[in-house]
This record gives structure tokens, C-alpha cells and sequence, in this order.
């Protein structure tokens, strides 16, 4: 069964946290994230107050989750709660959710990480083209992600790269 990606239609500027996986999710992979994501997204709260929030899956490699902080903070302890949650299926899945050290970008249409030393080297030695795209998983509010989560290689973080 395949899991479509889900289409966050608000247009607040909400807070957004990007989990990068570090290859696709398989179809069973998508399938348990999205239920533990539901449940989990579901009951989650700040010192009892319910959070606004959903997700979405990206690209079937990246987990982003939107938080109306608008309603309701999510806190020091909420925070600590999700990442439970995406620790356990980093655990689970081996999805490298936690690790920073790497660069994803999209070359003839298809998403691709690299280990970020290795995405550097291959720039510099012109192994990897500049006509590529390139992912920016810094993205702090929804309203920057939807214009600047995926950037060409001349207008992103990685053009700096010499």
C-alpha cells in the first residue's frame, strides 16, 4: 500500500521541524511512520494544552512536522516528546533521522544524499553538477518552507561551497 504524501493546505506561518532520512522510505516504512505520526500528533500537548499540529512526508525521505504555536508554545517537554518519537523510528528503520552531516539534493528529477564531506568534494571537483537542486533543512517556519526548502544549486546553501 502506498502512502501519499499528504498536503498541508494552511497558511499560517507555523513552526516547522524537518527530520531528514538519509534514503526513501519503503512503503512499509511510510505506512507505520504516518500511523505512530497520527497517534502521536493526535494527543500531543504543552503542560496540558493541546498542540495544533500535523505532518507531512516530503519527497518520501523527509518527515515535516508544523506546529501552530499561534494556539499553544510547544515546549521544552513537548519537543523532548517528539523526538522520542522520531528517535524510536530512527531506531526502527535506521532512517539516519539525527544526523546533520549530510547534504540531499535532486539530480535528473531523483532525490539523493550524500555524507556532507563527501557532497563537498564532489562540487568541488565538478563530479556533481551545478544544474542540480538542493535541499536546505534549516527551515524554521512553514511559510520559508514551501518557498525555500528546495532551492537551485546557485541560490542555496551549498553555492557557497569553494
Amino acid at each position: 500500500m502506498k502512502i501519499e504524501e499528504s498536503n498541508i493546505v494552511e497558511t499560517n506561518d507555523y513552526r516547522v521541524i524537518i527530520y531528514p532520512a538519509s534514503r526513501p522510505f519503503t512503503a512499509k516504512e511510510s505506512k507505520v511512520i504516518a500511523e505512530k505520526l497520527y497517534d502521536f500528533l493526535g494527543d500531543w500537548a504543552a503542560h496540558g494544552k493541546e498542540l495544533s499540529s500535523s505532518f507531512k512526508i516530503e519527497k518520501n525521505q523527509f518527515i515535516i512536522i508544523c506546529v501552530d504555536e499561534e494556539k499553544e508554545v510547544a515546549s521544552g517537554c513537548s519537543i523532548d516528546a517528539l523526538g522520542k518519537v522520531m528517535m524510536e523510528l530512527d531506531t526502527e528503520f535506521q532512517l539516519g533521522l539525527f544526523d546533520r552531516m549530510k547534504a540531499s539534493y535532486v539530480e535528473n528529477g531523483e532525490v539523493k544524499t550524500l555524507k556532507l564531506s563527501d557532497f563537498k568534494s564532489k562540487i568541488r571537483s565538478g563530479e556533481l553538477s551545478k544544474d542540480i537542486e538542493v535541499f536546505d533543512f534549516s527551515k524554521n517556519t512553514y511559510l520559508d518552507f514551501l518557498s525555500h526548502f528546495l532551492q537551485p544549486f546557485a541560490r542555496s546553501w551549498a553555492a557557497s561551497i569553494s
